[in-house]
């Protein structure tokens, strides 16, 4: 295995550390049986990490530049495995919000956030789908072990015991594997795969700063596609055993969020293949189209079969996301600052992240059902396909004629 395998193998492994957002499912639906808390209060700890997920995104991603991303790893999944072992003392809503929702999601952002930089350096710039999609695909493979180990936890001891083994758990594998974090030497050049062909008249990639690209319309409609495409998959993962529940009368559910991890690495790996052979934006609206039409169809799911499907099809349509826009952004943006323009297109996931959840705990609280919560996740779809099918290439020599950039 070559240096540059092993680093993607690390990312991986990482993320399949850190991947604990996804299985709050059946965490969230303990807290609701054993606790009595409200749907709304046993969803907000994961808001509240989607959120803080996002912003140390950003932060992350302009720090790696300068301290290297070894030391922002190991910071982060530290902050994971404490912040997991912390929930466990957690007696009200309010101080899981700090110890699951900050800590943990300030962990997973500084790890997260240095992992495809890191890796997509070591291979060739056509390689950009595949290590995006692989290294997403360890996060969301995360809940295909968590969620029935979380069940089994919290059925045989309690909430709290979970918590703290899966905090241990972190630490013991996740600090040595992010130990191995490192950036290629000056010079390195990746090899070029066999049969590779540079595409006509392609020209080379302005390194745009963050400050350039967000004077662009692209980054706007890839803001705005990333945001609302995103919450109708993070609206579904976050409740779908909750969903299973209420509208199929289906107890023990939690097979339906290995589903969703399934589907959703499926997604993220193939699509993001898929991409590097017919480009970003036909893959782009190839995703939000196959979410568009599932969520037109979940409000008549009732029975098992029904939601298997519902669930197959919802991990495909979000999983891609998460391969396709980090491609983008570097395909647009550049590759050297990276780090930080990707975290600022990252703050569009952090605002899915509360607009679906949140918003769908509080319709099922109010009205004891998720109708509105589909209606409302199928218009942002079709913005967000809109915005998508609006997104052109960038034009440095326009950019320059107007100003937007210094010309040479």
């Amino acid at each position: 295995m070559n240096r540059a395998t092993k680093i993607l193998a690390a990312g991986v492994t990482i993320n399949l550390c850190i991947g604990v957002l996804y299985a709050w499912s059946v965490i969230s639906k303990a807290l609701v049986n054993n606790f009595g808390w409200s749907n709304a209060e046993a969803g907000l700890p994961y808001t509240i990490g989607v959120v803080t997920f996002a912003l140390a995104v950003l932060v992350a991603g302009n720090l790696q530049d300068r301290m290297g991303p070894r030391k922002l790893v190991v910071s982060g999944v530290t902050m994971v495995g404490l912040g997991m072992i912390a929930s466990a003392f957690a007696t009200s809503p309010i101080i899981l919000l700090v110890t699951f929702g900050v800590l943990v999601g300030t962990g997973i952002g500084f790890a997260y956030a240095c992992l495809s930089p890191t890796a997509m350096k070591w291979f060739h710039p056509s390689k950009k789908g595949m290590v995006n999609g692989l290294i997403a695909g360890g996060f969301g493979m995360a809940p295909l072990y968590l969620a029935p180990l979380s069940s089994a936890l919290i059925e045989s001891m309690s909430i709290s015991t979970t918590f703290m083994i899966l905090g241990a758990a972190v630490l013991i594998v996740g600090i040595p594997v992010a130990m191995t974090m490192v950036v290629p030497p000056a010079g390195y050049k990746a090899d070029v795969p066999a049969g590779y062909v540079e595409p006509a008249g392609k020209a080379a990639t302005y390194n745009f700063t963050w400050r350039e690209m967000t004077k662009t319309r692209q980054f706007y409609l890839m803001w705005i596609s990333f945001a609302f495409a995103s919450s109708a998959g993070l609206m579904l993962i976050g409740n779908i055993t909750s969903i299973a529940a209420l509208q199929g009368g289906i107890t023990g559910a939690a097979y339906l969020v290995s589903l969703l991890a399934i589907s959703n690495t499926g997604g993220r790996i193939l699509m993001g293949m898929l991409s590097d052979k017919i480009g970003r934006s036909k893959t782009l609206l190839l995703a939000i189209a196959l979410q568009a039409g599932n969520m037109m169809i979940f409000p008549t799911l009732t029975s098992e079969i029904g939601f298997v499907f519902g669930a197959a099809i919802a991990g495909i349509g979000y999983g891609a996301l998460l391969s396709i826009f980090p491609s983008m952004t570097a395909d647009n943006f550049g590759m050297k600052n990276y780090g930080g323009n990707f975290g600022v297109v990252y703050l569009a996931w952090g605002a899915s992240g509360f607009m679906g959840p949140v918003m769908a705990g509080m319709v099922v609280d109010a009205t004891g059902s998720y109708s509105i919560a589909y209606t409302v996740s199928a218009i942002m779809l079709a913005i967000a396909g809109f915005a998508a099918f609006m997104i052109k290439p960038v034009n440095v020599d326009e950019l320059k004629q107007n100003g937007v950039l210094a010309a040479a």
